[in-house]
């Protein structure tokens, strides 16, 4: 096998996540749901995050999100909540929306943003949850035109993309939207 086709293989990562930025969650779920039919869209309001750091120096990100499944990934809404420079800003201008990030699982975050920082993709912005799953942004802006977000492998992580697909196959289009308190 040649070289390239072994990194390749040994990086490859799948894929189980597309976030849009958006300036309202609800009104771009409503605008998604008509257009595609998806549902219900699990929303997040002021998520909780600890131990932030924006291009390498402690900050706050207050953002609110939609979940929804979408076949076999997952589609995000997500609206910065205050002006400040974050993630979201460094591709969109208030008003502005469109793709963020595709995301992914990994069993090692620390391996995973050394390996892109050697490559020269400089993490954007790592977080965690309230209930401890890590997860971070790389600016692959250059390269893909957008972020990736990892999250670090967990029950919590793995469970709440279950719940989301398990919903959305049985939904009933009744209620669109289902409130969260905690999106891990």
């Amino acid at each position: 096998m040649p070289a390239h086709s072994t990194t390749r293989a040994r990086r490859s990562i799948d894929i189980v996540q597309i976030a849009y930025f958006v300036s309202d969650i609800e009104a771009a779920a409503e605008r998604l749901h008509a257009m595609r039919g998806v549902g219900p869209f699990f929303v997040a309001h002021h998520i909780e995050l600890i131990n932030v750091r924006y291009r390498g120096e402690p900050a706050e990100l207050d953002h609110s999100s939609a979940y929804v499944q979408a076949g076999p990934v997952m589609l995000e809404l997500v609206q910065q909540n205050g002006e400040y420079p974050s993630p979201f800003r460094d591709m969109y201008a208030p008003g502005e929306s469109g793709i963020h990030h595709t995301a992914a699982f990994v069993a090692d975050l620390d391996a995973t943003l050394d390996r892109h920082a050697r490559d020269g993709y400089e993490t954007a912005l790592y977080a965690e949850t309230g209930t401890g799953v890590r997860f971070a942004f790389v600016d692959a802006r250059p390269l893909l035109g957008h972020m990736l977000e990892f999250y670090e492998e967990s029950a919590a992580i793995r469970g709440f993309y279950a719940l989301v697909a398990e919903r959305a196959a049985s939904w009933d289009g009744k209620e669109l939207f289902v409130a969260l308190n905690d999106t891990s």
